[in-house]
């Protein structure tokens, strides 16, 4: 194995040997913290943490974890979840909380390491079960990785730090950006035209929702969408799409057209429940699930596009989520909360200029949003890299 390294001074190391798997078990209820961190809650574009629970939230014992720590997402390695903790609180038992052994590994260069494809594809690699596979730390502490001296770790963990604070700098851009979208939309409707209506008055059809038969991985029947297609406003089919057999008579209820606007249903994420999309290219014969509604709003009363605008904005979307329940962990609204939702719709006519208006300043986010997918994927080229052993940063 040490053939395989590329540079002087670096060893391969037991995983077990250079960080402590802390697994101090809390009941919610005893937690002495305000702070719940779950799966739902870990972002994979990003090592911070920026949204959290409570521990009133949840029932079960959960794992504590201390500033500094990192919080790995054990089950479904292959999402790619981790955060460095900011503050101390507790966290799913789904998660390893992982901590640095500081004389083999610094901590400031530990979350990079676990990010890298390296380690994530052996991760990935050993989980077991199938249905949710699971990293066990007895197997995960055997794994051997090349690891880099600690003056060499330091450099490194400088350089992605540096472009981690650049990314991040993108994102607090595109975060204002969204919030003057937000205010300018609840300005523009205030126009003389504008009344309060529930949706029920809206809706040229009542709200569906989908159908889930069994999925196959041999592209086997007709295309169907998990709920990540619902994103930004829009339904994107790729990389969302898979396949089951249906009926003809259920493929016509549930087929998809331009047009439609779907409903997330159900999420493990409150924020994310609720959100709708609107499709526009769909492959043929396309159906929806049912973990998402079809909402179909009169044109003549109110605009596809200007209804998901409003629909998603924070203000409107919050009004939204105090009728979502909790279910095992799973937030839903169901179709008699999409009728009582109300909107405020002003003229047509109105409602083509703030469309116009929204789709300027969106096409700033794209062009944002792009920048920090390629800073993105420059950290993480870097840090697959070096932790190759392989680069000459």
């Amino acid at each position: 194995m040490s053939a395989q390294l590329k540079k002087p001074g670096w060893g391969m190391i037991k995983f077990g040997d250079i960080t402590e798997n802390v697994a101090v078990r809390v009941d919610p209820a005893d937690a002495k913290t305000d702070v719940y961190v779950g799966l739902e809650h870990l972002d994979p574009s990003t090592i911070h943490l920026r949204q959290w629970g409570h521990p009133s939230d949840v029932s079960g014992q959960k794992l504590a974890f201390k500033k500094g720590d990192v919080i790995f997402g054990r089950r479904r390695a292959y999402q790619r979840k981790l955060a460095v903790a900011e503050f101390d609180g507790i966290c799913s038992a789904h998660a390893m909380v992982v901590r640095a052994k500081p004389k083999m590994i610094l901590p400031e260069f530990l979350p990079f390491f676990l990010q890298s494809d390296m380690f994530m594809e052996r991760a990935i690699e050993i989980s077991v079960g199938s249905l949710s596979p699971t990293i066990n730390w007895k197997t995960l502490q055997v794994q051997e990785f090349p690891l880099p001296p600690l003056e060499e770790q330091k450099r490194i963990a400088e350089i992605l730090w540096a472009a981690d604070e650049a990314v991040e700098k993108y994102k607090e851009s595109l975060n204002a950006l969204t919030s003057i979208k937000s205010r300018t939309f609840r300005e523009l409707l205030k126009h003389k035209s504008t009344v309060e209506v529930s949706c029920g008055e809206l809706y040229s059809l009542p709200p569906r929702n989908g159908s889930s038969p069994k999925t196959n991985a041999s592209r086997i029947g007709s295309p169907t969408l998990s709920i990540g297609a619902v994103r930004d406003g829009k339904v994107d089919p790729n990389g969302n799409t898979k396949y089951a057999e249906i009926s003809s008579s259920d493929l016509e209820k549930f087929r998809l057209m331009a047009g439609d606007i779907l409903v997330v249903r159900g999420n493990g994420n409150k924020n994310l429940c609720g959100k709708a999309g609107l499709v526009s290219e769909v492959p043929d014969d396309c159906f929806y699930p049912d973990l998402l509604i079809r909402i179909t709003f009169d044109g003549n009363k109110i605009l596809p596009a200007f209804a998901v605008a409003q629909w998603n904005d924070p203000m409107s979307h919050r009004k939204l989520l105090a009728y979502a329940q909790s279910t095992n962990g799973i937030w839903k609204i169901n179709g008699k909360d999409l009728r009582q939702h109300k909107m405020l719709v002003p003229a047509i006519e109105v409602q083509k200029e703030i469309i116009e208006q929204l789709s300027n300043i969106s096409a700033r986010e794209v062009a944002i949003s792009n920048h920090v997918e390629v800073l993105y994927g420059l950290q993480r080229q870097i840090a697959n890299e070096v932790m190759e052993g392989a680069a000459h940063v």
